[in-house]
């Protein structure tokens, strides 16, 4: 099995990329990525090639199509910052480039898994749906929106290429540090805690979140791999946690007593409760979560502290 994953050197396609190779020892996993995000620690113990270049690039595609062949691709590619309001820029990388990858894996009659994200929903009332009210509140989610937009026309059209996209909820755990800023907020307290400073929260901390830790989130994708199925599914746990519950957990797993400061929302488009309904991805899947966010937590400070 061949294997190209756009975005590899990402958290999650760094994640799908060392994974692949555990589980299929005889696959060729191939990594695409410009590394204006990516890192290349997270790609430490990876065995296969790396291919640097931009996902916008049609010259690098139509090179790539001539150049190699694949059986699945995994379009993790993106400009995740959420907070970037450049709105050509974000749809330039997020949903112009879609159509490339579209374009390849036809060609290579290849199975296509894409992340898209809970972003399209915006501020709906949860849980959110497949087929609900997709309201997003930034560009990024717009960005996401047109890409399920292109990806359902490509199915329509092309029917025999299998073509699972995923909108993933909060995800958080191993290879997210190099995201900075736009890691999860499971790490940013984390980081605080360990510094000593008091995690700062917007008030009053009860925004909620679907934390889905990055395990169950390889776990859609290697179930995405081995069944024949296409389709746009919500990736996350089902259930929806506070802010101030992510204090509580680190908090009492890092044996560190802290006060959280709040402060007010600089923003116009935060999301304030996501939660994902999960019916569909176990029906066509049979995907269910394995960790609850307690769960999640002590691994991924297992993972970390043996990282030190």
């Amino acid at each position: 099995m061949r294997v190209l994953i756009t975005g590899g050197a990402g958290f999650i396609g760094s994640n799908i990329a060392k994974h692949i190779e555990r589980v299929y020892p005889n696959s060729k996993v191939y990594v695409l990525d410009d590394f204006s995000s990516g890192h290349f620690k997270n790609l430490l113990g990876f065995k296969g090639e790396v291919i640097t270049g931009d996902v916008r690039d049609a010259e690098l595609w139509n090179w790539m199509t001539k150049e190699y062949e694949f059986h699945v691709v995994f379009h993790q590619a993106a400009i995740t910052d959420t907070t970037i309001t450049d709105q050509r820029l974000m749809l330039e990388v997020n949903a112009e480039s879609f159509r490339h990858v579209l374009r390849a894996v036809l060609l290579w009659n290849a199975k296509l898994i894409y992340a898209s994200s809970a972003g399209v929903y915006g501020n709906v009332p949860p849980p959110m749906r497949e087929e609900g009210e997709l309201k997003p509140e930034n560009i990024y989610g717009f960005s996401k929106l047109l890409m399920d937009r292109i990806a359902t026309n490509f199915m329509e059209q092309y029917p025999h290429i299998k073509v699972v996209g995923f909108r993933y909820f909060n995800v958080y755990g191993q290879g997210e540090a190099y995201k900075g800023k736009s890691a999860s907020m499971i790490y940013q307290i984390y980081k605080k805690l360990v510094s000593g400073e008091r995690p700062r929260l917007f008030k009053w901390g009860e925004q909620k979140r679907d934390f889905v830790y990055i395990k169950d989130v390889v776990k859609a994708n290697m179930l995405a791999l081995e069944k024949d199925v296409s389709g746009i599914f919500n990736v996350g746990t089902g259930k929806a946690r506070s802010f101030n519950e992510i204090v509580e957990i680190l908090s009492r797993e890092l044996n560190i007593k802290t006060e959280v400061e709040y402060f007010d929302c600089p923003y116009d488009f935060y999301q304030k409760y996501t939660q994902a309904d999960i019916t569909k991805i176990k029906e066509h899947l049979g995907y269910t979560p394995d960790y609850t966010l307690e769960e999640g937590i002590k691994d991924y400070l297992e993972v970390i502290s043996s990282c030190l």
